[in-house]
């Protein structure tokens, strides 16, 4: 970030795409999966790109990352996915420097989240950092920001009820379930897809509902038996999908395919189906609900419904902002510490220079110099002198531009030397 003095000639950016703007189908273009994203980010490294974030949920795909143009990052996440830049300037945001810092904050503490109060997002943030951390592209900036984000987030969650009552899509599913399938526990549930949000769902199914009918299918059958082994759910082969359709009641999918994993041909039934697609991009065909007796709710119709508990959150949304607002403050104040630092490394560089000459200058002059001692009063000196410039410029009342300007002309320090 120029004006934090982060990164020489580029600023930070996020650019990305929603819930808000962008329905199941354009943001299924533009979602990316875990390979892509290693790809798109060894990409961004050989364009000298120096701190970057990825995420992309059934939500949101975002880029949070520095450049010296917005359009790089644009580029490297159209140049990965399905979408085309021009899908994307239909619907999609780019905000620079304060701007996308406080963004950031709000999608991480769930306040930006298609249900609000939706702590999953924070899990996700704490897993684009790692990835970002191990390729070599989450800077101290970077760092910083994440730590700050989850920071305000375990406030939000201990100090306030926002995440009282449906907090995420897995929950939402299962409320809809209950609200509309008579007899739940005595029904036959299948769930396709054991990836995050299959565990999470079939976690609250057997939480709130007590049924004991669970069937798992995994396309890879050994994920699907580790989940089975934790909830005791029934496990069967992929090539079995059709006919355990026909004996289902409700069926969840939550495969993360790039195409649908549930086509009309696949169905053959003759009593009521409900199927949830909470798959980004959907993974139950159009045509699918064009089938008598199958109802077919994707996770943006779950997002949409309203109950007592979400209008109960809403009213916690400015105590959330003030915490918010707190943690922000406290990693501006250090944006602002390491925006004067190279100044204050200079300077202190600077005057041990100027004591050295003096020091050497004074041992040929006096006979008995006492130079060890000289060395400890002189950067005792130059110590309590830096850090008085260091207090005077993290002052409330101090244009710190201008003051950092003057110090560099008087001690005419040469910042780029000092790097």
């Amino acid at each position: 970030m120029k004006s934090y003095h982060l990164s020489k000639h580029s600023s930070f950016y996020t650019i990305g795409l929603n819930y808000k703007k962008a329905d199941a189908v354009i943001r299924g273009k533009f979602s990316l999966q875990e390979k892509t994203i290693n790809k798109l980010m060894e990409q961004a490294i050989t364009l000298g790109i120096d701190g970057l974030l990825v995420t992309s949920t059934c939500n949101r795909t975002e880029l949070h990352g520095f450049a010296q143009h917005p359009f790089q990052l644009i580029k490297l996440l159209c140049d990965n996915t399905r979408g085309t830049v021009e899908e994307f300037q239909e619907v999609a945001y780019v905000y620079k420097n304060k701007d996308a810092i406080s963004h950031l904050f709000r999608v991480g503490t769930g306040l930006d989240s298609q249900i609000l109060g939706d702590f999953e997002i924070i899990s996700q943030l704490r897993q684009s950092f790692s990835r970002s951390k191990k390729i070599g592209l989450a800077n101290p900036f970077i760092e910083r920001l994440c730590n700050s984000i989850i920071q305000a987030s375990k406030r939000i969650k201990n100090e306030t009820e926002i995440s009282s009552g449906v907090t995420s899509v897995s929950f939402a599913s299962v409320k809809y379930i209950q609200k509309n399938v008579p007899d739940i526990s005595q029904k036959n549930i299948l769930l396709f897809g054991t990836g995050k949000i299959g565990r999470n769902t079939c976690e609250n199914l057997i939480k709130h509902t007590k049924n004991s009918h669970i069937t798992a299918i995994n396309r890879t059958k050994d994920k699907a038996e580790k989940l089975g082994d934790k909830f005791n759910l029934v496990i069967k082969d992929y090539g079995e999908l059709q006919a355990e359709i026909i004996n289902t009641d409700v069926l969840i999918v939550a495969t993360g395919a790039q195409v649908p994993t549930i086509t009309k041909e696949l169905i053959y039934t003759k009593k009521p189906l409900l199927i949830l697609d909470l798959s980004i991009p959907k993974n139950v065909a159009e045509d699918v609900t064009t089938l008598e007796n199958v109802t077919v709710i994707h996770l943006d119709h779950l997002s949409q419904m309203t109950d007592d508990t979400l209008d109960r959150r809403k009213q916690f949304i400015p105590d959330a902002e003030k915490i918010i607002e707190e943690t922000k403050d406290d990693f501006t104040k250090w944006l602002e510490t390491r925006k004067f630092a190279p100044v204050i490394q200079a300077l202190k560089k600077k005057l041990s220079t100027i004591k050295d000459d003096e020091l050497n200058f004074q041992s040929k002059k006096i006979s008995d110099f006492k130079q060890d001692q000289a060395e400890i009063v002189s950067n005792r000196i130059i110590q309590k002198i830096t850090t008085q410039f260091a207090n005077h410029l993290k002052g409330d009342g101090t244009d710190t531009d201008m003051s950092l300007e003057f110090i560099q002309k008087v001690f005419q320090l040469d910042l780029e030397s000092n790097e």
